[in-house]
């Protein structure tokens, strides 16, 4: 699969309707982001099962600002709606596939439950 532009307009269907999503936030004047952008294309390919997105900074600056995105390129793991991994800095490919194999390895149930045992910790909300 090749990579797809997220919009704030697309955003929540994107991650609500596809298991894996990997977003690459970036902008054209952004040198590691163009350097990376190939790597990206390339391991995207290899993994039909993970959507891999991008978000044009420049464009879409109040879905940037929503998710505190400070330095570019920022790359970002969704599954199953929970963000599990965000970093700044281009990856290598290797590294990169590293990367969305260990997204793909992660225990959801645990994931899910824990998130479920941290929330029940919290004060109701008036």
């Amino acid at each position: 699969m090749s990579t797809v532009q997220l919009t704030q307009e697309t955003f929540n269907e994107t991650v609500r309707d596809n298991g894996i999503v990997l977003i690459d936030f970036w902008a054209e004047w952004c040198g590691p982001c163009r350097m990376f952008g190939p790597v990206y294309e390339e391991v995207s390919t290899k993994h039909e099962d993970v959507v891999f997105a991008k978000v044009d900074t420049e464009s879409e600056q109040e879905l940037a600002g929503a998710f505190q995105i400070t330095s570019i390129p920022t790359l970002m793991a969704v599954r199953e709606g929970v963000v599990l991994y965000s970093q700044a800095g281009a990856l290598p490919q290797a590294d990169l596939e590293k990367l969305v194999t260990a997204i793909k390895e992660v225990d959801m149930e645990k994931v899910h439950a824990d998130i479920a045992a941290e929330q029940a910790k919290q004060p109701p909300s008036e």
